[in-house]
């Protein structure tokens, strides 16, 4: 039942997105479905999920691993920053809902894992990254830490082709991921979710479990 329903959600929100995915517009959504399953497969159902550690680095040169040192809950999402497809959907309601949560006097770090490695640097990310949410915190690493954290959380990222300004254009996982404090992950939302909507799910894992 809920993966028939991820499965749903993602179709509509490639709708809702005059059928574009990544930077390619398509005619009709059966292209559109086409070429994000081709690219990016884990997308359209609702993938399988172990969760585990990472070991990145944060935009501020600092060591982090899953764990949040504040103890806070997180959402995680896999994009890059200077993407115009679906991370300018996913990070703003994901901002968004971190804030719903707050006025709720609960804490949740929102947290970029970049699939774009050159050029979301320690350097740039940040300035990137506070556009969407003072308290957004990139990580990037080498090639094959990343890859142990696409591995943990099932996101496959490919390239669909290179942009002649933008640069490279990147397919890649849509859902944004809750983890708790220790770093085990929780539960997962497509972006079409309303930042309340996505506010009200999180909410249920934090407050059954401090319950």
């Amino acid at each position: 039942m809920r993966k028939t329903l991820l499965a749903g959600l993602a179709s509509v929100f490639l709708l809702s997105t005059a059928f574009a995915h990544d930077g390619v517009v398509h005619d009709n959504l059966n292209d559109a479905l086409k070429h994000q399953e081709e690219t990016s497969p884990n997308t359209l159902g609702f993938p399988d999920v172990k969760g585990g550690d990472f070991d990145l680095i944060d935009h501020n040169g600092e060591k982090r691993t899953s764990k949040n040192p504040d103890g806070h809950y997180q959402m995680v999402f896999f994009g890059y920053a200077n993407c115009k497809a679906i991370c300018s959907v996913a990070l703003p309601r994901m901002a968004a809902a971190v804030d719903v949560l707050k006025n709720q006097n609960i804490e949740v770090t929102p947290l970029l894992i970049t699939v774009d490695p050159e050029r979301d640097t320690v350097d740039n990310m940040k300035e990137a990254l506070a556009y969407h949410h003072k308290d957004m915190i990139g990580l990037t690493g080498s090639e094959a830490a990343l890859d142990v954290a696409y591995k943990a959380f099932n996101v496959e990222k490919s390239l669909v082709y290179e942009h002649p300004e933008e640069g490279p254009i990147y397919a890649h996982g849509s859902f944004i991921y809750l983890i708790g404090p220790d770093g085990d992950f929780k539960t997962l939302m497509p972006p079409i979710l309303s930042p309340e909507r996505i506010a009200e799910v999180a909410k249920g894992y934090i407050s059954g479990e401090k319950s």
